[in-house]
């Protein structure tokens, strides 16, 4: 065993888990890195090619995909955009993938039809989504739909007659109906007047009339957005403020796909009124969908924790019909199984917020025969999907690094689930027919693609040997990818306080004997995300950096998902400590490694790892520079600020104003009670309509060290929320990524 002391806490390498040197290393007689097309470049951000929305056709001779891709256009301020569109392969790779919609507009959703000769899907009209049916046979989409506030997610009826779909009502116009037009039976929370006193008949609005002509004329005002009033919680969407509820519902439309009238059908609302309703499977003999909802009839939207199942009559002539109610557990997305006699569903227990581990369970539809299936996997599960007979519900769930499927079966009188896949790859999504799976697939080499495999018996089977022969049948990232050089991530574990942390540790790609490279550590958010090679969002930016010439290391601190509920919770009222202590023992680890220069250390991370960047650099001055992002950094303010704010009471024990020492603990774990303490630069980066964090975050920490005369700067993307730098405009990722590698360039660039 080896152990270092010199820096931060004690350190043990688990026996037998070593930082292996990395095998692939290119000859160090390639040209310069700008000019090295087998190296990763900054414009190759334009060809990486999402896939997503797997489905085998119903005679499983073909698959159905998305593919959302990055576009020119005649732009200067966003010459890029994003392309979402439908493309179909035959399922034995025999002929390359084809597009079925154009690069014109955004194409989403799709659903094949049960004869398997047309297609559903969403696309945007007049600013508004419907669904549109596509033939295989040729021929533009025609509209099914024509709904006055859009329709989406859209879900065939078994015999392809119906189509089932949702579409939101605000909280105005529910109040213009007669039907609603009372308000809805729960408070709205704002005192001294009724929704119902906001119909003003025929009152006219005047700013020097009566109370009633007043009130009609701020209420006119308020309806026009200028001014906004807040009245609820939740008052902060991702990107603007929400001051109006809205409410999701179900409808269904017939549909005769062989002759579309030349107006789309009327819909049959299933669902109405002040809450509501997700998910969607129907019932084998269409009489029925599942759905699941949190409404009381009682409680305020925006105060809700726990949903239940629901069964509702197709054709509209009943009230839902409560299904299923597990005692202090939400329960959500209902999947019938094929022949009708079970419903998976997901539900996690409320009484554990933001620590729980989503469960699949499963239920025969006379509600006996209640199964946790997935309960003694200690994973957050997600991704239903039954087999052809009814037997196996299959699903993934994000650990140790990977994203692995896994098979639960419903027979037997116990649980029984298999893991199928290994931790070094992730399965996005997938579909199911016979004993073929389809699905897309982030791997070291590549980030997505689709793939196809046979599942192995459902007997006898070795762990992780799921799949057999596996078979790329797309290349979208591929064909760019070939003849690239990349750096492959090397696993360890140290231990820290208890807790094994793995981390991986990626060497420069072009690396000289006996030479040394600065080191990045790279910090994931969530706090309870997880990183590993079957991770796809940080793919490109790690290589881009090893191309640069920097070593990188990320690792899952205590926190992170995919390690179980204890490990998760290893983070309860602490955020900043116990994890730093991890992420630096995989950086002192990383820094003993030959080619690793210790002096030139940098740090960055995003979302709660921007909080823990500026966290570190409040504790620890080994870093030559920093690069805060869109982070967190008074947890006080916090409160108010950002959507995100239920962190605080979940994972704090409750509010500053509660106690005292909840109060302090909150003081102790924010970043800017350490600013006096800060001396490493510091580059921070927010968007300019981030409300999951919220930008006066930023603005503190960069006014804060300003005041003190430290070396930091501040860029503000406009138009860019919390998610920029997974799915913002093109032109700010790569204007990010650059503005990250000049930063640190100044202080540990060898041409600084």
């Amino acid at each position: 065993m080896l152990n270092w002391t010199s820096r931060g806490p004690k350190l043990l390498l688990l026996a037998g888990i070593t930082c292996a040197l990395l095998t692939f290393q290119p000859a160090s007689a390639l040209a310069s890195i700008g000019d090295d097309d087998s190296l990763i470049q900054l414009t190759d951000l334009l060809q990486l090619q999402q896939l997503g929305s797997v489905q085998y056709s119903p005679d499983g001779r073909f698959i159905l995909f998305t593919v959302n891709a990055i576009m020119e256009q005649d732009d200067r301020q966003q010459p890029y955009a994003y392309r979402n569109r439908i493309w179909l392969v035959p399922a034995d790779g025999s002929a390359p993938a084809r597009a079925l919609t154009s690069d014109r507009a955004n194409a989403s959703q799709p659903a094949w039809h049960p004869a398997g000769r047309h297609i559903a899907f969403t696309r945007s009209i007049d600013g508004r989504s419907q669904i549109m049916l596509l033939s295989l046979d040729g021929g533009e989409p025609q509209p099914i739909t024509n709904h006055a506030n859009g329709a989406t997610s859209s879900l065939w009826s078994p015999d392809g007659s119906r189509l089932l779909f949702s579409s939101s009502m605000s909280m105005q116009d529910l109040l213009e109906t007669d039907a609603f037009s009372a308000g809805p039976s729960w408070s709205t929370e704002q005192d001294g007047r009724t929704l119902a006193s906001r119909n003003h008949g025929d009152v006219t609005p005047n700013p020097d009339g009566n109370l009633a002509e007043i009130r009609a004329w701020l209420d006119r005002n308020e309806s026009d957005r200028n001014p906004r009033v807040l009245t609820r919680l939740n008052f902060q969407g991702e990107t603007d403020l929400q001051p109006n509820l809205s409410f999701s519902h179900r409808y269904v439309v017939d549909v005769n796909v062989n002759r579309l009238p030349e107006e789309p059908a009327e819909a049959t609302a299933l669902t109405a009124g002040y809450m509501s309703w997700g998910g969607g499977s129907w019932s084998r003999d269409g009489r029925y969908v599942y759905l699941h909802s949190s409404a009381d009839g009682e409680t305020h939207p925006d105060r809700l924790f726990k949903s239940r199942l629901y069964r509702v009559a197709t054709d509209g002539s009943r009230e839902p019909e409560l299904f299923l109610d597990v005692e202090n557990y939400s329960i959500f997305n209902p999947v019938v199984s094929p022949d009708g006699r079970w419903v998976a569903f997901s539900q996690s227990d409320i009484n554990d917020p933001s620590y729980a581990q989503t469960m699949i369970s499963v239920v025969r539809t006379d509600k006996s025969d209640f199964r946790a299936l997935s309960q003694p996997l200690d994973r957050s599960m997600s991704g239903v999907t039954w087999s052809g007979d009814s037997q196996f519900v299959y699903f993934t769930g994000n650990s140790n690094g990977g994203t692995v499927l896994y098979r639960g079966s419903v027979g037997g009188s116990s649980a029984v689930v298999q893991q199928l896949t290994g931790f070094t790859e992730g399965i996005r999504s997938f579909d199911l027919h016979g004993d073929r799976v389809a699905y897309v697939l982030t791997t070291i080499e590549n980030p997505f693609e689709l793939y196809t495999a046979q599942l192995a018996p459902r007997r006898n089977l070795t762990a992780m040997q799921g799949m057999r022969n596996p078979t790329r049948i797309t290349d979208f990232n591929a064909s760019w990818l070939e003849g690239k050089h990349i750096s492959r991530p090397e696993r360890g574990v140290v231990a820290v306080d208890g807790f094994e942390i793995e981390y991986w540790i990626m060497e420069p790609t072009v690396r000289e004997a006996g030479k040394t490279y600065p080191l990045m550590l790279q910090i994931h958010g969530g706090p309870s995300a997880m990183w590993g090679p079957g991770e796809a969002s940080m793919w490109f930016e790690f290589q881009y950096f090893a191309a640069r010439g920097y070593g990188v290391v990320y690792s899952n601190p205590r926190g992170s998902g995919g390690y179980g509920r204890d490990f998760q919770f290893g983070n309860n009222r602490d955020w900043g400590f116990g994890p730093k202590r991890d992420v630096l023992a995989a950086t002192d680890v990383a820094t003993v490694l030959e080619w690793v220069d210790s002096d030139r250390l940098v740090v960055t991370g995003g979302s709660y790892a921007g909080y823990l960047t500026a966290f570190i650099i409040g504790h620890d001055h080994r870093f030559k520079a920093a690069f805060a992002q869109r982070g967190v950094y008074d947890l006080h303010t916090f409160l108010g600020e950002g959507n995100a704010w239920r962190l605080i009471p979940s994972h704090f024990g409750g509010f500053p104003w509660e106690s005292a020492e909840i109060d302090s603990v909150l003081r102790a774990n924010s970043p800017m009670t350490y600013v006096d303490q800060m001396r490493t630069p510091l580059l921070i980066k927010h968007g300019d309509v981030d409300l999951r964090t919220g930008v006066i975050q930023s603005e503190m920490l960069y006014k804060a060290l300003k005041i003190r005369e430290q070396p930091v700067e501040y860029v503000r993307y406009p138009r860019a929320a919390h998610d920029m730098s997974r799915t913002g405009e093109p032109l700010q990722r790569m204007d990010r990524i650059l503005r990250i590698y000049e930063y640190f360039e100044r202080y540990v660039g060898s041409e600084r």
